[in-house]
């Protein structure tokens, strides 16, 4: 599905959330056959954060949520819908998204979570833009939170160098701005299912598994087109857009991408190098950090676009509408 409309919903506020545990290339080089430099040619990443035993998606995206509230202006009674998107959940039900509402005082909003894997966040900022637009809701709070380590076989090279653990979190809010045109584009293509999974109900362990070729050229190929049809369909080049928030998968589909969409390097958002994949929490950590160091103003458009397990992808592109971090007028 592909669409654009004329909208007043965009972004006030982000927050994030990261363990304190760094994990380097040299320290998972001393465990399995690789080196610092072999994960950093091939993936750009130097280290990752790593949940502690008794942290968890909750934990973090409570954290992150609670951030991206304060900054927010809004009072946690004023959030109408709470959405956390995840594929390692604490718990098969209930759902982390009603922990993180209770932890973070938003006590009637309606909170539900939502699985695409690193799509995951794409797909809940869109769940939610809808919700806003048809004025079911006037604030919603979207949280990416993953702990996907605790799925990984640590003596897998093909997966324990590629993933970290945190959340990030954004507050949407209708009337947040001037109209102006909103687009998203969700995907999934089924036939690419067995080639990155965490069976729930397997016998002898819940590891991922992955393809790590097949996976890479879909990512590559899927991030290029899902921009440029999303950008189309709001009547934009890939180079109108102001930011680019793609998911932290690997730095060599993020440079094939920019180099495939003529588009600035500055202006594509990028930390996998400290941070590695961190699934649905990858892209609200990257723009929270880019808003921290005041890169991100206010009437800006910002574009994320997530891809991963389904294999699913997922586009939004959305202003920014909130303040910087001083307080005042981004």
């Amino acid at each position: 599905m592909i669409g654009a409309l004329r909208s007043t919903v965009g972004v006030v506020s982000v927050g994030a959330a990261l363990p304190e545990r760094v994990v380097s290339n040299e320290e998972i080089s001393r465990r399995v056959d690789t080196s610092d430099a072999w994960i950093v040619e091939r993936t750009g990443i130097h280290e990752r954060r790593v949940a502690a035993d008794d942290e968890f998606v909750a934990d973090l995206g409570a954290r992150a949520a609670e951030q991206a509230l304060d900054r927010s202006g809004l009072a946690p009674a004023d959030i109408d819908l709470v959405v956390c998107a995840t594929t390692s959940p604490d718990n098969f039900f209930p759902a982390a998204a009603v922990t993180i509402a209770e932890r973070v005082g938003c006590h009637s909003a309606g909170a539900y979570d939502l699985a695409a894997a690193c799509s995951g966040f794409s797909y809940a900022v869109a769940q939610a833009v809808s919700q806003l637009q048809s004025g079911l809701a006037q604030h919603a709070l979207v949280v990416g939170s993953d702990t996907l380590t605790k799925v990984i076989d640590p003596d897998d090279r093909g997966t324990c160098i590629l993933f970290g653990d945190g959340a990030g979190a954004v507050v949407l809010a209708a009337g947040a701005g001037p109209e102006t045109t909103v687009g998203v584009e969700l995907g999934a293509d089924g036939s690419g299912a067995e080639h990155l999974f965490v069976r729930a109900l397997a016998p002898g362990g819940k590891f991922m598994e992955m393809n790590g070729r097949e996976v890479f050229k879909f990512g590559a190929r899927v991030m290029v087109d899902s921009i440029e049809r999303v950008t189309r369909a709001c009547g934009l080049a890939p180079a109108d857009v102001d930011w680019i928030v793609p998911h932290q998968a690997n730095r060599r589909i993020i440079d094939h991408a920019v180099k495939k969409l003529g588009v600035e390097p500055d202006r594509v958002l990028m930390n996998l190098d400290r941070y590695a994949n961190t699934s649905a929490g990858s892209i609200p950590i990257a723009l929270e950090e880019a808003w921290a160091d005041g890169r991100v103003q206010r009437g800006q458009s910002v574009l994320m676009i997530g891809f991963g397990g389904g294999l699913t992808w997922g586009s939004c592109l959305l202003p920014w509408a909130g303040n910087g971090p001083d307080g005042g007028p981004a």
